[in-house]
């Protein structure tokens, strides 16, 4: 199994291209969390993301909110740091969205809030996804599964893992921009 290294870059700035998906990541992803709720591995996460965009000819840039372990202000934060306007935010636990920078904070593009239903092949799509919004375009939403027992199975530990992801907050810190780095 590879093992996903976040190195950081420095401070995250606004991009300028307008052909970039920004992606990013929450506190405990890929440092104290190395999975998703399901056991989705954060590098594969991470790898079918920036595959995604890659397939549509977009850019990628990855950061790390530490500040932050509201998916809809990280998601926000990504897209107002893109060049194309474009964010995509990824909690540890595997909850995702992408956002705009110009819809307010609360308002996505798409939102994937069953993080136990989170695959790799979705993880994919929400790349892809992301990139066609970049290049203007206005793709079908992933379609995505519903199970109506996934939040009661599921809350309890969901709930931990917020906790303990809270827990790795760093008050004030800026985004940092991080190089993903996959070892064996």
């Amino acid at each position: 199994m590879n093992v996903l290294e976040l190195r950081e870059i420095g401070r995250a700035e606004k991009g300028a291209r307008p052909d970039e998906v920004v992606l990013a990541l929450s506190p405990g992803f890929a440092t104290f969390f190395t999975k998703t709720i399901v056991d989705v591995p954060h590098s594969e996460v991470v790898r079918q993301i920036l595959a995604g965009i890659e397939e549509q000819g977009v850019q990628a840039r990855v950061i790390q909110v530490k500040a932050r372990a509201d998916l809809a202000a990280m998601a926000h934060t990504a897209a107002r740091l893109s060049g194309s306007g474009i964010g995509i935010g990824v909690l540890a636990r595997g909850t995702s969205m992408i956002h705009q920078k110009d819809l307010p904070r609360l308002s996505s593009l798409e939102l994937f809030p069953q993080s136990p239903l989170m695959t790799p092949e979705v993880f994919r799509a929400i790349g892809r996804n992301a990139a066609q919004y970049a290049k203007g375009e206005s793709p079908q939403p992933v379609p995505t599964l519903n199970d109506q027992m996934a939040r009661p199975r599921w809350q309890a530990k969901a709930a931990l893992l917020h906790l303990k992801e809270c827990e790795l907050l760093v008050k004030g810190a800026p985004p940092v921009e991080v190089e993903p780095v996959l070892t064996a």
